[in-house]
């Protein structure tokens, strides 16, 4: 299978998981191969599982999930080795040291390369006191330290493609901007046939890096595509205050205030705001985002005052 005329590194079919009245529900799924391809939605939108169930995670699910050109299956020789994971909680047993990190990797992974690991600790400036005979417990790190960790040994292995869960959620802004050169620099080497799929709620800060895009909500595919392809197809519309309530019918959202409106609207409605004084820009990743969220999400606004 193809996306847009390019090779899939990963496809899924009817891939199916039940909690309680929740049900993720995904009948096909492809992450085109060579690619960073961000998974937006909200709280709850069954993010998490999906990752869980494409890195091998969760076993209890309905459906099929294929891997790389040969289509092969999670349990066929040598496909984890090829997959790089990162989990947002429990990834590392709390008591363990940056020592026992660094060796059970290279027992776990052939691909594993200890002095690679230990230069990217040091790049990433990495807490110095969970390592050496005196090592303190990795559950001594603060968030963004144990998320650098995790990110460290994930990319010291040699693998074709990167499942990472929320990985920029704990990081700060420079570390986040430092964390898209590195997922840049993965698909660089990678000449055309590594990919990375990740999860997050850090649109603005991660859109860089992000070539296509898949939102989810309430365990479903609502809207897919290349970040190039959503901007030429959604189109930021901002106008004065009388013609708010007017173009509020065109549009997907809408925010107004004393002063005039904008929102997002289809780009093939532009015509239908002939006669209205209003501007047409380029959205963001976050602002399409947002409207797309907000067209199927089950939250309202509630009454402040």
């Amino acid at each position: 299978m193809m996306t847009n005329g390019i090779a899939d590194a990963l496809t899924g079919s009817n891939i199916r998981k039940s909690f309680g009245k929740f049900q993720l529900n995904i009948p096909e799924l492809h992450i085109p191969e060579g690619f960073a391809t961000a998974l937006i939605g909200e709280n709850g939108a069954g993010k998490t599982t999906l990752l869980n169930i494409l890195a091998g995670i969760r076993n209890d699910y309905k459906g099929e999930v294929r891997y790389f050109a040969e289509k092969a299956q999670i349990v066929d020789a040598g496909i984890k080795e090829r997959i790089g994971y990162t989990g947002s909680k429990n990834y590392f047993l709390s008591y363990w040291t940056g020592d026992q990190v660094r060796e059970l990797a290279g027992l776990l992974f052939d691909g594993f390369d200890p002095v690679r690991f230990d230069n990217i600790c040091k790049s990433l400036d990495i807490d110095s006191s969970i390592f050496g005979k005196t090592g303190k417990a990795v559950s001594k790190l603060s968030d963004g330290n144990l998320m650098k960790l995790v990110l460290a040994t994930v990319f010291a292995r040699n693998t074709d493609i990167l499942l990472l869960d929320e990985p920029a959620s704990p990081l700060d802004p420079l570390m986040r901007d430092m964390l898209s050169d590195m997922i840049r620099s993965y698909l660089a080497e990678g000449n055309g046939k590594r990919s990375v799929f990740f999860s997050t709620h850090n649109i603005s800060d991660m859109e860089s890096v992000t070539d296509y895009c898949i939102l989810m909500e309430q365990g479903r595919i609502v809207e897919q595509g290349f970040v190039t392809d959503l901007k030429e197809k959604y189109i930021l519309v901002k106008g004065d205050k009388e013609n708010t309530e007017a173009a509020r019918k065109l549009l997907l959202t809408c925010q107004a205030n004393s002063f005039g409106f904008e929102g997002i609207a289809l780009a093939e409605d532009m015509n239908r705001f002939a006669g209205m004084q209003v501007e047409f820009e380029t959205p963001s990743l976050f602002q399409i985002s947002v409207a797309i969220m907000r067209q199927n999400t089950v939250l309202t606004m509630p009454e402040i005052a």
